[in-house]
């Protein structure tokens, strides 16, 4: 069994760079799939889990108790749960035994006992912005400014929620076998390199 992870800054293409090299390669792949799994397993509503897990927004609820916040920390330990859950559900996938491409969530930490060929995605500021704003929705209309601020909430919170997880800090050059900048790339040419640089390193392994 061969798994990949693709952990990425926000805006820096890491999604569809994972998407691109799971059909090249032929592997399974997993994004929004383990939100749909989360979802069934948990009993909540699927577009909560995904505010829940993707916008990390589990971090602005504080632990308190009695009077009326406690309607709060019980909101905190729901999604704290859907964490404990996401990681059950990425477990549950390696033990199906395939080939498969994960996006995101900590995969690499949850399931380094199997080995997995871990990249790290990342692209300077201007490329980021160009490439969130050619995947935004109409109505959104953030100023550059306010764009490189959502941008650094959304990493921070990645790496707090890694620390949370698994205690390793995110992003950290040691984690990954291989770091993309993929600010000078076109995603399908760099699919292609980054697909033969995974088959050449699973294939040392063996």
């Amino acid at each position: 069994m061969r798994i990949i992870t693709v952990s990425r800054e926000f805006g820096s293409g890491g999604r569809e760079l994972g998407k691109r090299i799971s059909d090249l390669m032929g592997y399974d792949y997993y994004d929004s799939e383990i939100i749909s799994a989360v979802a069934k397993n948990s009993g909540f509503d699927t577009a909560y889990v995904e505010t829940a897990l993707d916008n990390h927004g589990w971090h602005d609820f504080p632990v308190t108790f009695g009077g009326t916040i406690h309607s709060t920390a019980y909101l905190q330990a729901s999604k704290i749960d859907l964490l404990i859950q996401q990681k059950k559900v990425i477990e549950s996938i390696a033990t199906l035994g395939k080939n498969c491409v994960i996006i995101g969530r900590n995969a690499d930490a949850i399931l380094k006992e199997y080995h997995p060929f871990n990249i790290f995605v990342c692209a300077d500021v201007e490329a980021k912005i160009h490439r969130c704003r050619a995947r935004a929705r109409a109505d959104e209309h953030l100023t550059d400014r306010e764009l490189v601020r959502k941008m650094k909430e959304i990493d921070k919170a990645r790496s707090r929620t890694r620390d949370f997880l698994t205690g390793s800090e995110w992003g950290q050059c040691e984690s990954y076998h291989l770091t993309v900048n993929t600010g000078d790339w076109d995603l399908k040419a760099l699919a292609v390199a980054v697909a033969a640089f995974a088959e050449k390193w699973f294939e040392s392994k063996e």
